[in-house]
């Protein structure tokens, strides 16, 4: 059965075109143009993606991400934000919120169809935001102190460990590209790459070692990213 997509974007012209890039995929597209359309069509439908645009006449695709992440039935379904901002308040608001992926425009149809395509595979592998109640027992983030603890036990973290062992407690289950990670921890720092997260979860998943050898909390998913098992 092909996957259906709910696509939160008010202006036509970039809807027509996101539409017909999904669709010649095979994918089931249905287009909202304001926030309130969108929760009435997720009140009807059942959808396998959401790419919802920042901002909207009547409200923000970010205010609707808050409410598909606190509502259990759809806490995991794989979000795509895009957004005319690309200001690092912006993107680091939406994963922070929980977005899987975020896209500034302008951007192209075809990288976007393959983002989807992406998001969906890692959603088809199970790796949802269903364990982060899990997460909650093991793990303990001070957010007011940026301090973190595992089992009990302060780990002694960097300013840019603490946000990416943040981001993926957020998103506990999920797979996070190192794009996203990249703005979670470091925003528009243009030194930063993706060796710098690979280095840096390197070192995250020492200290984890350290206080419980027996386990390793941070999976490598080649090609795409980064997940906290738990």
């Amino acid at each position: 059965m092909s996957a259906r997509l709910l696509l939160l974007e008010d202006d036509p012209a970039i809807a027509r075109t996101v539409a017909y890039a999904l669709e010649r995929d095979g994918l089931l597209v249905t287009h909202s143009l304001l926030v309130h359309d969108a929760r009435q069509q997720m009140l009807s439908h059942r959808f396998d993606l959401l790419v919802l645009d920042v901002g909207l006449p009547d409200g923000s695709g970010l205010d609707l991400l808050r409410d598909v992440r606190n509502a259990a039935q759809t806490a995991a379904i794989p979000v795509l934000m895009l957004s005319a901002h690309g200001e690092e308040i912006d993107r680091v608001l939406g994963l922070e919120l929980g977005a899987d992926d975020y896209l500034t425009k302008p951007f192209s149809p075809r990288e976007l169809a393959a983002r989807v395509k992406a998001l969906l595979r890692r959603a088809g592998n199970g790796h949802t935001a269903a364990p982060a109640a899990s997460a909650a027992t093991l793990f303990h983030d001070d957010e007011a102190g940026q301090r973190i603890s595992l089992r009990g036990q302060p780990l002694p973290l960097t300013r840019r460990e603490y946000r990416l062992l943040a981001h993926l407690l957020r998103g506990a289950g999920r797979i996070h590209s190192r794009d996203a990670l990249l703005a979670a921890a470091w925003g528009d720092d243009s030194e930063s790459t993706d060796r710098t997260v690979d280095t840096h979860i390197k070192t995250l998943r020492a200290k984890l070692r350290e206080v419980d050898p027996a386990r390793d909390y941070i999976s490598t998913h080649r090609g795409m990213g980064y997940c906290l098992d738990v």
